[in-house]
C-alpha cells in the first residue's frame, strides 16, 4: 500500500514549474544534438557520398511527379563552392 493516494501503479507524479524563474522562458528540447565524430574515415565518406546519390534521385523523383501534376517544381542547384584563393 502507498503512503501517497496519488502514487498508485499506473500514475506518474507530474513534475511541478520552480516558484521563480525571473522572467525566463521554459527550456524546450528538440532530439539529440549531433557531435561529429573526431575521425571521419573512409568508409564515412563512401556512405556520405551514397546518401547524397539517393537523395539527388529522390528529389528528381518527386520533382518530376509534380511537374507531371501541372505543378511547377524545380531542383535548383547551390553555387560550387571554390577552394581558397580561386576566383
Amino acid at each position: 500500500m502507498t503512503q501517497k493516494a496519488n502514487l498508485f501503479k499506473g500514475k506518474a507524479k507530474k513534475k511541478s514549474i520552480p516558484p521563480n524563474r525571473h522572467g525566463k522562458a521554459p527550456v524546450t528540447r528538440k532530439g539529440k544534438r549531433f557531435v561529429k565524430p573526431s575521425k571521419v574515415t573512409k568508409e564515412m565518406d563512401a556512405d556520405r557520398e551514397v546518401s547524397k546519390f539517393i537523395n539527388h534521385c529522390n528529389e528528381i523523383k518527386a520533382a518530376t511527379l509534380a511537374t507531371k501534376d501541372g505543378g511547377q517544381l524545380g531542383i535548383i542547384k547551390p553555387p560550387l563552392e571554390q577552394p581558397n584563393g580561386a576566383k
